[in-house]
């Protein structure tokens, strides 16, 4: 007994000096607002399970993320943003899943003078960078990189007319418009559109006028699993024309509700979905492959989703810039950190992600090019990799 008391107190004065050592260490604290729950659910769990395998030390700095749940609504994220301003004094923010929400948090965002990662695709969360959105970046591919994809594979399977249901709402209107603008100057006609509540049950009659129109092709615009409702009702209802969803839909849920409806579904995605598929190379194949590894050891074989990997992203671009604002303000959870965050974050240079390389600059908070993306099928159920429709 009075061995084991010797030896445990040699040991007291090695652990207060390593706690010392953890304690003067600075803390970089973001704060993170995500849709865990409600009719993003689907996209947001994976966003969420990511924190739990990304870096959360840079250069002898702690990365501390603290992770609410906005339950797919706006004024909750709002909420969580400001709770997480005051009470944990966040340096930066990420979220939010959808675009209504991250929208939301712009302003917020621009108000405390604290940098802001979106995790949705839409543009106009970014762009202009001028005013509130000078403090707002993203890593989803910009929507108008993914509908030139599309459009791709449109010309090569001959598509001439064209259907499009989307949601109702901030996303479904934004893709809806990418898509009139990339079909500017081809030969391929909109012929019907149509939209719907992520929260319908029922999609009958906007099928049925989808139908008539007679398109040699529909395109969806959703996301997550609510996208698996026109899918399936087009298919049940004998449309023998060419399905397209957008980047959205991307995520296993998707494929388990829309079963067998979904088979030779076409989706522009991030190049992470397709990691091991991808050529030698590909300059994001090695990190996309460690990503799911890293994602799968941890919640199941095929569960890694490109949702997820936008979050992965986020905390490379956040890891990248730390260096940097530590160098100018060695004091994390002060004002001048906070903006020589946003000013790291806007420099970034080949920063690299499981769905591309990051250059951000004043006129691009994005910074993605076309090594960002690729196209998929559904072919038995799973996602196959379309090299030749994008050449």
């Amino acid at each position: 007994m009075k061995k084991f008391s010797l030896r445990a107190l040699s040991v007291l004065p090695i652990l207060a000096l390593a706690g010392a050592a953890w304690a003067n260490q600075p803390v970089v604290t973001v704060g993170v607002s995500i849709s865990a729950t409600g009719p993003a659910a689907s996209l947001g769990i994976p966003e969420k399970n990511t924190v739990d395998v990304v870096k959360t030390e840079v250069d002898g700095v702690q990365v501390k993320y603290v992770v609410l749940d906005d339950a797919t609504d706006t004024a909750t994220a709002v909420r969580n943003m400001r709770k997480l301003i005051s009470e944990n004094n966040i340096d930066v923010m990420v979220g939010s899943t959808v675009t209504a929400a991250s929208l939301a948090l712009v302003d917020v965002a621009a108000e405390a003078k604290i940098p802001l990662i979106s995790l949705n695709g839409n543009a106009v969360v970014v762009t202009p960078q001028e005013g509130a959105k000078k403090w707002a970046f993203k890593t989803p591919q910009n929507d108008s990189l993914m509908a030139k994809a599309l459009l791709h594979a449109m010309q090569k399977q001959g598509v001439k007319t064209l259907g499009y249901i989307g949601f109702a709402d901030a996303y479904g209107q934004g893709w809806l418009k990418e898509l009139e603008n990339v079909l500017q100057g081809t030969d391929i006609k909109l012929v019907a559109t149509e939209s719907f509540a992520r929260t319908d049950t029922s999609v009958t009659g906007q099928i049925m006028k989808l139908i008539a129109a007679k398109p040699d092709a529909v395109l969806m615009g959703t996301a997550g699993t609510p996208g698996a409702l026109p899918q399936r009702e087009l298919i049940q209802r004998g449309y023998k024309g060419q399905t397209y969803h957008t980047h959205g839909s991307g995520n296993a849920d998707f494929l388990r509700i829309c079963g067998k409806a979904c088979e030779g579904v076409i989706l522009p995605a991030g190049p992470v979905m397709v990691a091991a598929q991808l050529e030698d190379d590909n300059p994001v194949k090695t990190l996309g492959m460690e990503y799911t590894k890293l994602y799968e050891s941890k919640f199941g074989e095929g569960t890694v989703s490109v949702f997820g990997g936008h979050m992965w992203d986020a905390s490379a671009i956040i890891n990248a810039a730390i260096p940097r604002a530590i160098a100018s303000d060695r004091q994390p959870g002060s004002e001048r950190f906070r903006a020589a965050m946003r000013d790291a974050l806007e420099n970034n240079k080949d920063v690299g992600g499981v769905h591309g390389i990051f250059n951000t600059t004043p006129e691009d908070h994005t910074g993605l090019d076309e090594r960002a993306r690729v196209l998929v099928k559904v072919i038995d159920g799973k996602w196959v990799y379309q090299p030749d429709l994008l050449k």
